[in-house]
């Protein structure tokens, strides 16, 4: 495209400015989408485009690989309503009771677990469409992270902790993340980990979130890929991965002509690890750690992030480590926008 810089970090970004005009296109295959300040701006492009390609104008955004989009004067609904509703009667579910969360309370699941060893085909293909589910809904990351590490041998009660998570949206199947037009829009973000929560290999699970304005943006929750001594160095570790994450964010953020003035603060609720990411000394609790988990330290230093202290009961990557209980769920879940469709002021 003519004059459009292509963002090196997102292949499928692409921008372009001319006098603070800014028109935003993002191409995957044959679906674009684009944005801007300007709409004489915005038009000149569009035209270009169905001049040169055979292409259909939609409008405004309201569906786009799956996810629905509703706009109003206040914000930005997204959610996956539809898509929810064709994966719950495609697995023949669309009358399942619901729950009100994703995981039974304290939730382990093991490789050798009782029950007979079901079809795996059919295990990866719920997995499959539940990890496509988390692209509006975050709350559901930890479980389906959990669900998806049995696909290889999968047993009865790996079956039944899947189907539970579509218990859950078929009880919130109206919600999504909302993004609110006022308010702060500062990236922010979280980080949690559990302490050896695998109960066959001893690896922690790491979560992260970042929220720009009132909803998340960015989100991860998954085993780590060392086994770690510490509840310090397992919260140290997913900081780190984090960080790398917030390089990125901030990264593309920039070439969207909106960036990060302010080192990107990183909440977590373990003041050790916090120590360690902003102490050069080695000694005999943190020299053990891999020298590439220290890189940490040096953002820190050179402020590009600010690891700073919040309370567990404020922790919203503590959603995506471990199962909680109702009350702080739900917290949690609206801590991270998502709410029902005609929540807060997207009506």
């Amino acid at each position: 495209m003519e004059s459009f810089t292509k963002c090196p970090y997102e292949h499928t970004l692409y921008t372009k400015i001319e006098d603070e005009k800014l028109v935003i296109v993002c191409l995957y295959v044959d679906d674009l989408i684009y944005a801007g300040n300007d709409s004489a701006l915005l038009e000149k492009f569009k035209q270009s485009m169905m001049t040169e390609f055979d292409m259909s104008d939609l409008g405004l955004m309201h569906y786009f690989l799956g996810s629905e989009v509703k706009q109003s004067a206040s914000g930005f609904f997204i959610s996956q309503k539809k898509y929810v509703q064709e994966t719950l009667e495609r697995f023949r579910l669309q009358s399942c009771n619901s729950v009100t969360t994703p995981e039974e309370l304290g939730l382990k699941l093991e490789k050798n677990s009782a029950g007979k060893q079901i079809d795996n085909t059919l295990y990866k293909q719920i997995v499959g469409c539940l990890m496509y589910a988390t692209v509006t809904r975050p709350e559901i990351m930890y479980s389906v992270s959990l669900v998806s590490r049995y696909m290889e041998h999968p047993k009865e009660t790996h079956l039944l902790a899947a189907k539970r998570i579509f218990r859950y949206l078929q009880g919130t199947i109206d919600y999504g993340i909302l993004y609110k037009k006022e308010g702060k829009s500062e990236l922010i973000g979280f980080t949690d980990s559990d302490f050896a929560g695998d109960k066959e290999d001893r690896k922690s699970t790491l979560g992260y979130v970042f929220m720009l304005g009132s909803g998340a943006v960015s989100w991860c929750s998954k085993k780590q890929p060392i086994v770690t001594s510490s509840t310090t160095e397992a919260e140290f570790v997913a900081a780190t991965v984090c960080a790398t994450q917030a390089i990125w964010l901030k990264k593309v953020l920039t070439e969207l002509h909106f960036p990060q003035q302010e080192p990107i603060p990183i909440y977590c609720d373990n003041g050790s690890a916090i120590k360690l990411s902003k102490n050069p000394v080695l000694h005999g609790r943190s020299k053990h750690i891999d020298v590439k988990f220290h890189f940490l330290r040096d953002l820190t230093k050179d402020k590009v992030i600010d690891v700073v202290y919040c309370r567990s009961e404020d922790q919203a990557a503590d959603i995506f480590t471990k199962s909680l209980k109702l009350a702080t769920f739900r917290k949690l879940r609206k801590l991270l926008g998502v709410c029902k469709l005609g929540e807060g002021s997207c009506d």
